[in-house]
């Protein structure tokens, strides 16, 4: 097995983790809650296994990606509704990469915010009409590994590991008031969010359809969902750590994208920060392609038509207009002045409400034995899956009165 081929679960999760949701919610959750908040992490990451596996593993037997099934099992209507909802969804979560690469790059260079904005747009297109798919999972993922960063200073600034360990184990803490009691539920929910994103299974399964799964496939499947998962939960456990660390006791609150890099400056200087700016300014542009294509394929494969990154654009001209407007509409988005900060929360609001409709069709599905034969849902994933899946449902419940009631946790 070639270390290359985990490149697909790699750019899903260091994308899907630590893209501008995971930067500012994770830094803030950690600056104002301290370490609480973990657990909520872990069992969101093993979820995000769970549906991932199961996506993969629907990929490569029944060669049916997300929205090519929900059509068929949620019917033409609630399909559609989905399918607008999750498109508006990740057309905002797009913006907010785009606008998030855009200051970095501000950063970095010093170059106006809104032409750092359009030379990126310009560059993810240009990545995207040139490189072939693979070529797209292994640059963009491999070197947002220079996220890595981010654990390597939590390690050096020599948190509390047993604090850590503990913050494990589901709890909410003692002592909260009322309104610190409901800004830690809409946090919970916020992060169950960001890492559940529904476009991580729109790119994967598509992803693996790509890559031309089958069931000889199947191990990659389940190493890439637990290597690549686990290593994008690392890294979004190590930003709220370390705010939890550095910003909480010095009454700080991260709501710029540039503050979280100053979690690998403290113990590392310039080289730290560097390194910091670097990750992020790759993994944010590997959640921009994701959710633009993530669109792409979800609007062809919902209506039929001929799609894949595998085939030159000629050959499928719906699906390369797509992604293309996807780009361009995002850009207008960034350009009318919206913050990404701002964009990241409603994409954050509107995705838990999309999940349960995502996540239902391929249960159903990857337990159907028609489709999959003896690569149906065991005990275990069936278990599991339908655990996670009213989990989502509840967090979808309750998802907009919190955002409401808590002005998007800052109350």
């Amino acid at each position: 097995m070639k270390i290359s081929e985990l490149a697909l679960g790699i750019l899903t999760a260091v994308g899907g983790f630590v893209d501008v949701s995971e930067l500012v919610f994770m830094s803030q959750a950690g600056s104002r809650f301290g370490y609480a908040l973990i657990w909520v992490v872990v069992i969101a990451t093993v979820g995000i296994m769970v549906f991932g596996e199961m996506s993969g593993r629907v990929a490569a037997i029944a060669k049916q990606p997300v929205f090519s099934m929900m059509r068929h099992r949620l019917g033409l209507k609630l399909g559609l509704v989905t399918l607008i909802a999750s498109f508006i969804s990740n057309l905002i979560i797009c913006a907010a990469e785009i606008g998030g690469v855009a200051l970095v790059l501000n950063l970095l260079t010093g170059g106006p915010y809104w032409l750092m904005a359009i030379l990126a747009t310009a560059a993810f297109m240009a990545s995207v009409w040139v490189l072939p798919f693979k070529w797209i999972e292994r640059s963009y993922g491999l070197l947002g590994l220079f996220m890595i960063v981010f654990i390597v200073a939590l390690v050096a600034i020599h948190p509390p590991w047993g604090e850590i360990g503990r913050a494990m184990v589901p709890h909410i803490p003692a002592g909260l008031s009322g309104r610190d009691l409901l800004a830690f539920g809409y946090f919970s929910v916020a992060l169950i969010s960001a890492v559940m994103f529904p476009y991580e299974a729109y790119f994967y399964s598509s992803g693996g359809i790509e890559d031309g799964w089958t069931a000889k496939d199947l191990g990659i499947n389940r190493l890439t969902t637990i290597v690549g998962f686990g290593l994008g939960s690392l890294l979004a456990l190590s930003l709220l750590a370390s705010s939890a660390q550095l910003f909480g006791p010095a009454g700080i609150s991260p709501d710029l994208v540039g503050t979280a890099a100053l979690q690998a400056a403290v113990p590392f200087g310039k080289t730290g920060l560097l390194l910091a700016l670097l990750g992020m300014l790759f993994a944010i542009s590997g959640a921009a392609i994701e959710t633009c294509l993530a669109n792409a394929y979800s609007l062809c494969q919902f209506l039929g038509w001929r799609w894949g990154r595998h085939r030159p654009p000629r050959d499928a001209p719906r699906f390369t207009l797509t992604w293309l407007a996807v780009f361009a509409l995002a850009l207008v988005i960034v350009l009318s002045g919206v913050q990404p900060v701002q964009l990241a929360e409603y994409a954050v609001v509107t995705s838990i409400l999309v999940l349960p409709l995502t996540y239902l069709p391929l249960l159903l599905l990857a337990g159907d034995r028609t489709y999959m034969a003896a690569h149906t849902n065991g005990v275990l994933a069936k278990t599991l899956g339908w655990g996670f899946y009213v989990l989502v449902c509840l967090a979808a419940l309750a998802a907009l009165p919190l955002y409401l009631i808590t002005s998007g946790g800052t109350l």
